[in-house]
């Protein structure tokens, strides 16, 4: 029966260094692959140049690299690149370059569909197939830095880990993939430039401020009254409102950082002056920004984008509360790259 090989990328360093020295080999060899994995990210054992042939059969003998490959690339009129990414095993998912005159933003998935059930959201119809390992999100963010070199002349300057999935759902791969990230072997990005959204699992984020994490928090708020966000993100019959408040307070008094919530106004379900005082009361409890986004319709008629006075109501209330306050236009919805829409529909 065949061996089946392990991805070599699910070795540290240290394990890395004791693999050769049980080869009789010396265990600065591990150092040397670990470079060319993280820090070059090669995908290949024959493109390791500094290390003998025979070195490199070994591994080839007793590992493989399990890297994505970039399928397929949509590029929008507004600049936005979209990759679908197959996956060793035949999957796909989706991660998106966002440009901007001032930085290049990559949007990584975390997961194979997504755990949760946001109605308003085209990867939830996916359903979850699996969780994303550290090394298929991180080579996600170099495919878009590669990308971001080529077509904008500049070098990738943010991530956010709001594309396909629940990143605190796959809470021990996303802690690895940004530790790697922003690691001096890995890219060496700061984590301040990395935010993670979720739709709030409170439990997690708890675990996240107790861990100490350095990169920034978003949550995918969308309702501040129990009822609607219910009826639009059914998980949060689960965590509801008042455990996702102890959680974000936690979060403050923890890490000092302030937390960004994303927020989409639909006409007829949270657009009305009631949703935005129960908004600006949600803010009060810690220190907080709001994105109001655009939405990006995804086939049915459910949920339509409010009106513009709608929006205004929201901006005016929220400033007038002293809360910052952004409107963000969505990007690549020509070639469905905006928030939402990212559903593997090639």
């Amino acid at each position: 029966m065949a061996t089946i090989k392990k991805d070599i990328r699910a070795l540290s360093k240290e394990q890395l260094r004791e693999f050769f020295v049980a080869e009789g080999d010396q265990a600065f060899r591990g150092n040397q692959v670990y470079e060319w994995l993280w820090s070059k990210g090669v995908h290949s054992f024959d493109d390791m140049t500094n290390i003998s042939l025979k070195t490199r059969e070994m591994l080839e003998n007793n590992f493989i690299i399990n890297h994505i490959a970039v399928d397929q690339i949509q590029r929008s009129s507004d600049g936005t690149i979209k990759n679908a990414v197959k996956l060793h095993d035949g999957l796909v998912v989706e991660s998106v370059l966002i440009p901007t005159a001032k930085r290049t933003t990559a949007c990584v998935s975390s997961q194979v569909g997504c755990s949760l059930d946001c109605k308003f959201c085209a990867t939830a119809r996916l359903k979850r197939m699996r969780n994303l390992n550290p090394g298929e999100i991180y080579d996600q963010v170099v495919a878009i830095d590669r990308e971001s070199r080529l077509y904008h002349d500049r070098p990738l300057s943010n991530i956010v880990f709001m594309g396909m999935g629940e990143p605190l759902m796959n809470y021990n791969n996303v802690i690895k993939a940004i530790d790697k990230i922003t690691s001096e072997e890995g890219l060496g990005m700061s984590p301040k430039r990395i935010t993670v959204s979720t739709s709030g699992v409170p439990k997690m984020i708890k675990k996240m401020a107790d861990d100490g994490v350095k990169f920034k928090l978003a949550v995918s708020l969308h309702s501040a009254i129990d009822e609607v966000r219910t009826s639009i993100m059914p998980f949060n019959a689960t965590f509801p409102l008042a455990d996702l408040r102890e959680a974000l307070e936690y979060w403050y008094a923890k890490t000092k950082n302030r937390i960004t919530y994303e927020y989409v106004v639909w006409k007829g379900i949270n657009d009305s002056k009631k949703d935005v005082d129960a908004l600006v009361a949600f803010c009060k409890f810690a220190p907080s920004k709001v994105n109001l986004i655009e939405y990006n319709p995804i086939d049915d008629g459910d949920f339509q984008q409010a009106d513009d006075s709608a929006l205004e109501l929201y901006i005016n209330t929220l400033e007038a509360n002293n809360i910052t306050v952004t409107v963000r236009r969505s990007r690549g919805k020509d070639i469905d790259a905006a928030c939402g829409q990212l559903a593997n529909k090639h």
